[in-house]
């Protein structure tokens, strides 16, 4: 039986996180409804969306995009509010009517708003990395004192939160080990990567996610950011937090216990299984995904990431491809 009707601002709408948030929702409108949704500038596809949602109110982040958004608004005849600016998305993160907030700009911009939404006590759905690896302390802090629910929803941090004790406790956990997919040139020598594109480095062979995550997987980059993020979270040391890499990315982290026993969450690659276990926590809903199918699979391959220098691959420098790539995008 669904419970009250959960009103929902999802910051950052024209991203890939938005879509599948708005895919969950969509199928349950029995449960969720929008409340607001924001882009950056992207305001014909932030219309298309309200003209869908019909959310109370609707922002753009940059100032420039207002008068397109409000004129666009109006034209649709949606009573939504046009809003602009950061300030815009403090206000809609921390509206009372709003109990859920969604996380998802990129970048050191969606840092602001996710603390103001910790701070108003909401449930966050965290899929904006940038803000625990930037202001860790600071959000664990307003999430404590606003009495917030932080629910990570990077696919990793989320196998890792469903596969920890249910009442937050960590006696007798011995470690986290979160997986890593090795991105879409794992195996690749230094001299095989000198030509490669940013088009290539997106092309994740397992997720479909945003250009800059996707260059950071490629890179391994994003890895050393969730390791971050792993020890603000669940409260643990850097050396009690592992990596192995599992290119089939259907295992999406583990937990080792003193005991012996691992727990890991198992899964197809989409984003929607962690945002429908995030909105509907500590309940599970239909997200869409398909079953998985471990006959189909046949085996896992597990496999530790290259930690020393060797003549095939060396320490990233300012010359090398990767870094290279990671500046063009």
């Amino acid at each position: 039986m669904a419970g009250p009707l959960k009103t929902i601002a999802l910051l950052g709408a024209t991203g890939s996180i938005g879509g599948s948030t708005l895919d969950v929702v969509a199928r349950h409108p029995d449960r969720f409804r929008i409340g607001a949704l924001s882009a950056h500038g992207r305001v014909d596809e932030l219309l298309a969306l309200c003209a869908r949602f019909r959310p109370d109110a609707a922002v753009v982040a940059d100032p420039a995009g207002f008068t397109a958004l409000r004129d666009g608004l109006h034209a649709l005849g949606l009573p939504t509010r046009a809003l602009a600016g950061p300030q815009a998305l403090d206000e809609v993160a921390t509206d009372p009517a709003n109990d859920t907030v969604v996380a998802a700009i990129v970048g050191a911009a969606g840092v602001a708003s996710t603390l103001a939404a910790a701070r108003a006590g909401k449930r966050l759905l965290l899929a904006n990395k940038e803000s625990v690896v930037l202001a860790g302390e600071l959000l664990m802090q307003a999430a404590r004192a606003g009495g917030a629910t932080l629910l990570p929803v990077d696919s990793e941090h989320n196998a890792i939160f469903q596969c920890l004790p249910a009442d937050g406790g960590r006696g007798g956990v011995r470690r986290l080990l979160l997986t890593a997919s090795g991105g879409p040139f794992r195996g690749r020598t230094r001299a095989e990567l000198a030509g490669i594109t940013p088009d290539q480095a997106c092309a994740h062979p397992n997720w479909v996610m945003g250009r800059k995550i996707s260059v950071d997987s490629a890179t391994l980059m994003n890895k050393g950011l969730e390791v971050i993020e792993a020890q603000h979270l669940f409260s643990l040391p850097a050396d009690r937090i592992e990596v192995v890499v599992h290119p089939q990315s259907i295992v999406h982290s583990l937990v080792d216990y003193v005991d012996g026993s691992v727990l890991a969450q198992l899964g197809n690659p989409d984003m929607r299984t962690a945002l429908a276990y995030g909105l509907a926590w500590p309940e599970r809903i239909d997200s869409g995904v398909a079953p998985l199918d471990l006959a189909a699979l046949k085996h896992f391959d597990f496999e530790p990431p290259t930690s020393r220098p060797s003549p095939a691959w060396p320490w990233p420098t300012a010359r090398s491809p990767l870094v290279a790539v990671r500046r063009r995008c």
